[in-house]
């Protein structure tokens, strides 16, 4: 249970007041959300400024957020999500106001009635002992890492990022990012987009990161411990810029790493060819000591167990669909976990393009191979509405991108490729759904794709292929 107001505890009676305006401060019936304890539609953020210290021997973390959002209706309380965490103090509009902290929920009371389209700006201290949030796919959000644990990382989707800071967790409520990050001298610390500024403080360095993102709460990245640290550039092409690349890894795995994720580059390249242009000022992989069941596409900073790098690229597909996450996914993003084929089945089918880019197995035969495991497995989902529990169903990723390849097949690659970037440009650094990619589909290419779509998307039966 997470940490209750010392008087709610002790007087039931003060959970009224609580309970009989926490539906107007999430501004939505929670029934229409899959996770519906989690974000609140009731105001909108514009950034998130974190200044975070946190100190290895006791596992401890300081934090001060500051966050500047918008209210889409009047407010009277403001809701964000915490968890494990206590806040201390907490000022809007620069005045102290009052809190209470109930089932991973943190609510301020406004010092005034805020009103629809006003901006304001939340202070707030708050402390602890940072662990992992129990879900239904294990724990999620911020963990230890290394032997000894003296570093940490952060995998937060789809409802982790609570466990390191207040935020409104919701994947299509997007934001700017600072961090401002302390640890011991001799510790590094990475964060999402590129680093403006490292200095000593006392006993130890401040790591300063700014990523205009915009970004969702689960999708920003923490890192501390001791790394080892590759720069370079992603050329792209004469109509692009080149992207940074930042890689970070332990230094005992150092060669493997740097291996195994050589071929990056190669990938933006290809993927820009694909998709478009990147969307974001940077990439890099951060590879942790610690051994994960999957990457996680942390915005500008996808980060691998070292159960991924075998210095032999065994996972090099897994690079290639964390790094086409960064456009679909990361920069066209979803607006309730519902929708999540349009992150995995893309991000898939990405992985079958590289294939296809470096002359190993075509998009075509991995797609016929994997509809014939698809074919002798239970065809009782629907990946446009898996259900909360089997939102990461390896089905939803695989049907998404049989999905995706069924459309090559009725469009051709020229016009299957022009949707995919015209997708891409009509909803970059936005949210979207699968409504939305069904009409986009039919508009840009004058075809009637829908039926095809709903087959894949919508009815549990598998459909065949296109001959």
């Amino acid at each position: 249970m997470t940490r209750c107001s010392r008087r709610a505890l002790i007087r039931g009676a003060a959970l009224l007041p609580l309970a009989a305006t926490a539906a107007d401060a999430l501004g939505e019936p929670p029934a229409a959300r899959y996770f519906p304890r989690h974000g609140s539609y009731a105001h909108s953020t514009v950034a998130y400024d974190l200044r975070l210290a946190y100190h290895p021997a006791k596992a401890g973390l300081d934090g001060q957020a500051r966050i500047e959002a918008v209210a889409n209706q009047r407010l009277e309380r403001v809701a964000l999500d915490l968890s494990r965490l206590t806040a201390r103090t907490a000022r809007i509009d620069g005045t102290r106001v009052r809190t209470r902290q109930q089932n991973g929920k943190l609510y301020l009371d406004a010092p005034h009635p805020l009103p629809a389209g006003a901006h304001f700006t939340m202070e707030i201290d708050y402390r602890g002992r940072p662990r992992p949030i129990r879900s239904p796919f294990g724990p999620i959000g911020w963990d230890l890492t290394g032997d000894p644990y003296d570093g940490t990382m952060v995998a937060s989707q789809p409802t982790g990022a609570p466990s390191w800071f207040p935020c409104n967790d919701r994947p299509d409520d997007k934001a700017a990012y600072t961090f401002r990050i302390t640890v011991p001298q001799g510790h590094d610390a990475l964060a999402n987009g590129t680093l403006v500024d490292r200095h000593r403080t006392g006993r130890g360095t401040c790591w300063t990161y700014h990523h205009p993102g915009p970004m969702a709460p689960y999708l920003a990245a923490l890192y501390t411990g001791r790394f080892r640290h590759d720069h370079g550039t992603a050329p792209v092409g004469p109509d692009h810029p080149p992207i940074a690349l930042h890689n970070a890894y332990p230094a005992w795995m150092a060669k493997d790493a740097a291996h195994d994720l050589a071929r990056q580059p190669e990938m933006l390249r290809a993927f820009c060819g694909h998709f478009g242009r990147y969307p974001f000022e940077a990439y890099g992989a951060v590879v942790v000591d610690a051994e994960l069941g999957a990457p996680v596409e942390n915005q500008t900073r996808s980060v691998f167990g070292r159960n991924h790098i075998d210095g032999q690229r065994g996972t090099e597909t897994l690079v290639a669909h964390e790094i086409a996450h960064h456009w679909y996914g990361n920069s066209v993003s979803l607006r309730d976990w519902r929708d999540i084929w349009l992150n995995e089945g893309f991000a898939t089918y990405a992985e079958w393009l590289w294939s296809e880019h470096i002359g190993e197995d075509t998009a075509d035969e991995i797609a016929r191979a994997e509809w014939r495991s698809l074919r002798d497995r239970p065809q009782d989902l629907r990946i446009a509405d898996p259900g909360p529990r089997l939102i990461f169903d390896d089905r939803v990723y695989v049907r998404g991108a049989c999905t995706l390849h069924a459309l090559r097949r009725t469009l051709g690659d020229g016009g299957f490729f022009a949707l995919l970037r015209s997708w891409h440009a009509a909803h970059r650094h936005a949210a979207a759904d699968t409504a939305t990619f069904l009409a986009h589909a039919e508009h840009h290419t004058g075809q009637e794709t829908r039926p095809l779509l709903h087959s894949w998307l919508y009815e549990k039966r598998l459909p065949d292929l296109v001959a």
